[in-house]
C-alpha cells in the first residue's frame, strides 16, 4: 500500500491539472514517451483534450515501447529529431519521461522543436528510484531548471503547479510557449513556484488526506 502511494497519489494529481488545461488547446496534439497513451486511471490523455483536431503519440524501443499503431511514431528522444516531426504539431505532452534520459537537454529540446507553440510538460522533484531493463533514472527538476530549459529554446513559461501530498513522490507540472502574449488572460492564474518539496518529511494522517482532498472541491 505504502509503495503505491508513493507513485499513485502524484499521477493522480497531474492528470486532475492536465484535465484543467487541456480542453484551453486546439489543433494537433501529440503525447510523447506515451506507451498507449493510457492515464493508469481506466482513461486516456486523448480525452482529455476535448478540442484537438488530431491526436498522435510517440514512442521509443523497449518495454512499454513503439507498437506501430495508428498515430504512433518512432521516436529517440536523444537523438536528432526527424525532420518531419520538427514543428510538426501545436501541443506537446510529456509525462515523467525526462528522467530516464541521460542527455536531458538533448531530449528537452527535441520536445521543444516538436511544437509550434504549446509543451505542457510532468517531472519529478522528488520520487523513488525506478529502472527497468530497459531504462535507467538519472534525474530530478525545480522550477528553476525547467524554467532555464524552456528559456533556451525560445520558450516561456506561463503556468506551473507542484504536488504536495505528504509520503508520496512529488511531481512538476509546467506549461510552456512560443507565444506567451496569446496565453496572458486564458491560462489559470498560478503563482511561481518557490521552495518546492515542503512536504517531504511531513507526517502523514488520514485527517490530513481528507482536508487536502476537501480543498481541490
Amino acid at each position: 500500500m505504502g509503495v503505491d502511494r508513493r507513485f499513485r497519489i502524484a499521477r493522480l494529481w497531474s492528470n486532475r491539472e492536465i484535465r484543467r488545461i487541456a480542453p484551453l488547446f486546439t489543433g494537433e496534439v501529440v503525447n510523447v514517451s506515451a506507451w498507449d497513451d493510457r492515464d493508469k486511471e481506466g482513461g486516456h490523455y486523448e480525452n482529455y483534450f476535448s478540442k484537438a483536431s488530431s491526436y498522435h503519440y510517440t514512442n521509443y524501443s523497449g518495454v512499454r515501447g513503439y507498437q506501430g499503431h495508428k498515430n504512433e511514431y518512432f521516436l529517440d528522444l536523444t537523438s536528432e529529431l526527424p525532420q518531419q516531426l520538427y514543428q510538426r504539431f501545436d501541443v506537446v505532452l510529456n509525462h515523467t519521461t525526462l528522467e530516464h534520459i541521460y542527455d536531458v537537454k538533448r531530449g528537452f529540446k527535441n520536445l521543444c522543436d516538436m511544437t509550434r507553440d504549446i509543451v505542457i510538460i510532468v517531472v519529478p522533484f522528488s520520487q523513488v528510484q525506478h529502472e527497468t531493463e530497459s531504462y535507467q533514472d538519472y534525474w530530478r527538476f525545480t522550477p528553476s531548471c525547467l524554467r532555464e530549459m524552456f528559456s533556451e529554446n525560445g520558450m516561456q513559461v506561463v503556468y506551473e503547479a507542484e504536488s504536495t501530498a505528504t509520503n508520496a513522490a512529488v511531481y512538476l507540472l509546467a506549461v510552456g510557449t512560443r507565444n506567451p502574449h496569446k496565453w496572458k488572460d486564458k491560462i489559470p492564474k498560478y503563482k511561481p513556484l518557490a521552495e518546492v518539496g515542503k512536504s517531504i518529511g511531513a507526517k502523514c494522517s488520514l485527517t490530513n488526506l481528507i482536508q487536502k482532498m476537501l480543498r481541490k472541491f
